[in-house]
């Protein structure tokens, strides 16, 4: 099977150098110092990098959080996540800390942890399309972070796989964390087997750390299936591994990639921050 996807975007080339990481995901884009304005010019060369590798990665950045938040709203509107603090401030930046993954850890079963590929605010019905995540504070070694290209495991699986997902929902459930927030929101639930509006893509897209289950099929043949997409999903040749460094950022496609933060830092109060950019739900695939 062929690395590469056919896509009914072109990519433009441009100003930024742009160094891709692995074949279809990952690259790291230098040349642009993201604490400044950038032009549109820049903003749709670092948009056309975004879909056609699902993240990218710059070194060397100093922002302050106001500089975060303006870099990331040239992309859309900024969303703002139920469990962030609400300093008014900083209101759409959402920490991701060691302290409270201990929290969920608390609740979460080993396996959930384990294999807790994942993609964020699946839990809504109108997923945000976009994140913008920075290191903080960070241990001296371990704290790396997996995406994978969802097209391409979507691409790996067996035709007979690819038939029994077609036209299936799967479950996203997020009320425990939402609960501790004070918020309710209902069980929603997602095609299985998405296609991208940007790039025509087919993506396979669950949610691992949020209970899924397949609607309308028995428990053991959802279970099944599941247990098939997350074995491609662990698949190295379908990854990009990212190590951060100060002033690491990382941008992604919600839509196209699904994450793992990989926890082998011990006690060490690793601290990231997040910004989230929402969809237009009148376009959004759900």
């Amino acid at each position: 099977m062929t690395q590469s996807a056919l896509r009914k975007t072109d990519f433009p080339v441009g100003q930024l150098d742009i160094r891709p990481l692995q074949p279809t995901i990952g690259a790291e884009i230098h040349g642009v110092d993201l604490s400044q304005p950038i032009s549109d010019t820049i903003r749709d060369e670092i948009r056309a990098a975004i879909l056609k590798y699902k993240v990218v990665f710059f070194r060397d950045q100093d922002l302050t959080h106001d500089q975060h938040a303006a870099f990331a709203e040239r992309f859309g509107p900024l969303y703002t996540h139920p469990s962030t603090k609400h300093d008014a401030k900083i209101t759409p930046i959402h920490q991701i800390s060691a302290e409270d993954a201990k929290k969920y850890i608390a609740d979460a079963t080993p396996k959930a942890l384990r294999d807790a590929y994942h993609t964020d605010t699946s839990w809504r019905l109108v997923p945000t399309w976009g994140a913008v995540l920075r290191a903080v504070d960070l241990p001296e070694l371990g704290g790396d972070t997996i995406w994978v290209d969802a097209g391409l495991v979507y691409r790996s699986l067996p035709d007979d796989i690819k038939a029994r997902l077609e036209g299936r929902l799967v479950t996203h459930d997020f009320r425990s964390a939402l609960a501790r927030a004070g918020h309710e929101y209902p069980v929603v639930a997602h095609p299985i087997v998405r296609t991208h509006r940007e790039t025509g893509e087919k993506l396979v897209w669950v949610n691992y750390s949020q209970h899924p289950q397949i609607l309308r099929l028995e428990l053991s043949e959802s279970q099944e299936l599941l247990d098939i997409i997350l074995e491609h999903y662990k698949n190295p040749e379908y990854q990009v591994r990212f190590s951060w460094d100060k002033g690491s950022v990382a941008f992604w496609d919600n839509r196209a990639a699904v994450h793992y933060a990989v926890r082998n830092y011990g006690d060490y109060p690793r601290v990231l921050e997040r910004i989230l950019i929402a969809d237009e739900p009148l376009y959004a695939d759900l």
